[in-house]
């Protein structure tokens, strides 16, 4: 797309916008119903995309990209009409008579810049926050899932005037068409460096982003852990989606006293859950595309390797791996794995654990696995991170309940639910003034009596 096609398109959304057609709650609701509708009809569809683009089974790609689209768009239809209300608040005394009220109100144009690893989810759910707050909205889906944002493109025009919303394919070129227009509001998810060079060009414009970014998530596994539910926990999300999610636990950090226990039940939920050979099990996924599969590949080391390890470079393929005796130092720990490799690293106590964590970068997610609430409270409450869980993995975002996101190095902004309408929306603080009354103390000249009801009222 050219970028005088897609200036025509940032044009016309900002023209519809200021219609007002997309301030009525009404209306959102219709859209986001016949949303829903379309996602439901095409559904295998959908499945077939991710099949194609990712390798992921039905199963999968329904509980963690159709199945969660569909829960955030029931969620905002329930409660759509209470977040769009405006919000009465109490008024001073200094301010009698009136009436003062925040009223949340879309941005107006807004870009949506999604990833590849889960193309459907990552497209669609800040898509139903953003049109559930009144706006309209350009998506970008990636170009390195090519299947699934086509079938993004069919239903998006199935169900929205292009004017409303729209999607732009393609690559770097469009990225950067895109980038430079100016939007109300762009919400990026992506890597770390796309995300500084989003925050950059938004900057020329003024315009206020969302950066879902990652991290190197880490995974504590303290003594008093049930080991047998840590590995078996930790062995879902660590390879879910062949590791390519980005609250994916990066890397193991473990007591020494139970490391050997810890790997020892690793192994054995591998084989668990995706077989003795897992790259012959049709339900394990593969590697995104070939520069991707090479990254990964030379972030193993083979003396480290106590497990698997094993690729498919056909079908960009490498095996659930795990690897021992990893330091901070070695070349999988300078970078955000996205892959399915485990490293496993060891600590003495609980304070050098949570010292080591903080000297790096502050990461998307984290885990604490422990019997002890005492420690569990103290990892989460000195280490910084976007969001996490206590004896599980990945599931806090899986919640339309709580916002999902990062801060510093993992991101800025969150979004489902109510943390979505709100991120989507400018809260207009307004004062509705009576006219039946003007008390005259503001008004000059001023005098000892006004001097004196103005320090009583402001104190």
């Amino acid at each position: 797309m050219t970028e005088t096609e897609i200036k025509k398109i940032v044009q016309k959304h900002r023209t519809y916008f200021y219609t007002g057609a997309t301030l009525n709650v009404s209306y959102r609701i219709h859209v986001l119903k016949k949303l829903k509708s379309c996602i439901l009809n095409k559904e295998e569809k959908i499945h077939k995309a991710l099949k194609k683009d990712l390798g992921k089974s039905g199963f999968e790609s329904y509980m963690c990209e159709t199945g969660l689209v569909l829960s955030e768009i029931s969620y905002m239809l329930k409660h759509i009409h209470a977040y769009a209300k405006e919000k009465t608040v109490w008024t001073p005394l200094a301010q009698f008579a009136s009436r003062s009220y925040k009223k949340p109100s879309p941005y107006g144009v807004v870009l949506i810049m999604s990833p590849w690893n889960y193309p459907f989810l990552l497209t669609l759910d800040p898509l139903v926050d953003a049109i559930a707050a009144g706006n309209t909205v350009v998506l970008k889906p990636s170009a390195y899932s090519p299947h699934t944002s086509e079938i993004i493109r069919e239903i998006i025009e199935e169900c929205f005037d292009e004017k409303y919303v729209s999607v732009v394919t393609g690559g770097r070129a469009e990225n950067a068409c895109l980038l430079n227009e100016h939007f109300d509001y762009i919400f990026f998810t992506g890597s770390q460096a796309v995300g500084r060079e989003v925050m950059k060009k938004a900057s020329e414009h003024l315009t206020p982003v969302t950066l879902e970014l990652g991290g190197k998530s880490p995974c504590i596994i303290e003594k008093s852990a049930n080991i047998k539910l840590a590995a078996k926990r930790v062995v879902f999300g660590k390879y879910l989606n062949c590791g390519q999610t980005c609250v994916a636990p990066d890397y193991i950090y473990c007591d020494r006293t139970v490391k050997d226990k810890f790997i020892k039940e690793v192994k054995r939920q591998i084989q668990k859950q995706y077989g003795k050979q897992p790259l012959q099990n049709p339900n394990y996924g593969k590697i995104i595309n070939e520069k991707h599969f090479n990254r990964i590949l030379g972030l193993i080391d083979p003396d480290k390797v106590v497990f698997g390890g094993t690729v498919n470079r056909n079908g960009l393929q490498i095996e659930p791996t795990v690897m021992d005796n990893v330091t901070f130092g070695d070349a999988v720990m300078q970078e955000e794995i996205f892959g399915p490799l485990m490293p496993v690293l060891t600590y003495d106590t609980i304070d050098e654990a949570i010292r080591n964590i903080n000297a790096l970068p502050h990461p998307l997610a984290l885990y604490i696995f422990t019997e002890d609430k005492e420690i569990a409270q103290k990892a989460v409450s000195r280490c910084g991170f976007g969001g996490g869980c206590i004896n599980d993995t990945i599931i806090h975002l899986a919640t339309s309940e709580m916002g999902f996101g990062g801060f510093g190095e993992s991101g800025m902004g969150s979004y489902h639910g109510k943390d979505g309408f709100d991120t989507f929306s400018h809260y207009k603080s307004i004062v509705d003034k009576k006219t039946w009354l003007d008390l005259p103390m503001r008004y000059q000249p001023y005098k000892n009596l006004h001097q004196k009801l103005v320090r009583m009222f402001l104190k």
